[in-house]
């Protein structure tokens, strides 16, 4: 088997059992051999002839300290949470934290790699990417102790900035008033839409391109506006996955976590939860920006996408 040297070594195994072995001065070994007496005297205070590592016995950071450390690998350990959102909770305790300072101080304590809890997990294929200005539009059930609402859900596929809506019922007209309020909120221009097949979207599949099949008030808005309705193909929810999974996200923030006596407690915790999402919730799919941040960071690079400046709707004292 082949010996396994770094780069730089200028001896061999073999070379460096003879320096062990051998009672000739450091002098005579140099010139014998051809390396400097340094090299010779540190090969013969050694007791075997394996390269040793190189850095500090006891690796540390130069950046974090004892209890920074203790502290990274406590909420890791108690949260097994992915590196990004460890590093998006822990910045606001320990403000001079990177990335690759958190990443070497998890693989120091061994605990870089979370454990495979799912085996086999199936192959997740990426959505196809568009500019901002695709949105996915879903409606939910949510229940209070005053009954049954309605919550209409957008979300921006690109951004994830979303909107939602309460409302008591889930018809044609609260469709098109939603649509037409998701119009008034978003800074920039819609250029798709993507729903499924519910009546309050589109007319059935049997009865489209029939003598009394007659347009959606829903379907001018969208001409109107120049927005591309798309529906999912019948009986393929997961086309819409993404603001079904928004619906989740929300569910489980309000109802499936706090009991309502009221809809307008609902309704509170609903705007103070998407306020929060969307100006404050770090997401990795965006590189660590808010959806807010996000759009602003696009409204720098493509304004021309833009009916008005992104910037005068952050939350403040005026709203």
């Amino acid at each position: 088997m082949g010996q396994i040297r770094h780069g730089s070594a200028t001896t061999t195994h073999a070379v460096r059992a003879a320096l062990q072995r051998s009672q000739a001065s450091l002098a005579a070994l140099s010139r014998e051999f051809g390396i400097n007496p340094k090299t010779v005297a540190k090969w013969r205070k050694r007791q075997t002839v394996e390269d040793q590592k190189t850095g500090p016995k006891e690796p540390r950071s130069t950046v974090l300290s004892t209890t920074d450390e203790a502290m990274i690998v406590a909420f890791r350990r108690h949260t097994l949470l992915p590196l990004d959102d460890c590093l998006y909770a822990l910045q606001a305790s320990i403000p001079h934290l990177t990335r690759s300072a958190l990443h070497r101080c998890l693989q120091r304590h061994g605990i870089s790699r979370l454990p495979d809890i799912e085996r086999d997990k199936p192959k997740r294929q990426r959505f196809k990417r568009y500019p901002i200005g695709f949105f996915h539009i879903d409606i939910a059930e949510v229940q209070t102790a005053e009954g049954k609402l309605y919550l209409f859900v957008a979300i921006d596929r690109t951004s994830k900035f979303a909107v939602t809506q309460l409302v008591e019922k889930a018809d044609r007209k609260t469709a098109w008033e939603f649509l037409e309020y998701l119009l008034s909120i978003i800074p920039y221009r819609i250029h798709t839409i993507l729903t499924d097949n519910g009546i309050q979207f589109a007319d059935q599949p049997r009865n489209r391109n029939t003598a009394w099949s007659r347009p959606m008030r829903f379907d001018m808005i969208c001409e109107a506006h120049g927005i591309e309705h798309r529906l999912t193909k019948p009986n393929h929810p997961w086309t819409n996955g993404q603001v079904e999974r928004m619906n989740r996200t929300i569910k489980k923030a309000t109802v499936k976590r706090f009991h309502y006596d009221s809809h307008e407690q609902l309704r509170t915790h609903l705007n103070d939860f998407m306020a929060a999402y969307n100006f404050g919730r770090r997401l990795k799919t965006l590189s660590g920006l808010t959806p807010y941040e996000y759009v602003c960071k696009i409204w720098t690079s493509e304004p021309e996408r833009f009916i008005i400046n992104p910037t005068h709707q952050i939350p403040g004292l005026n709203t």
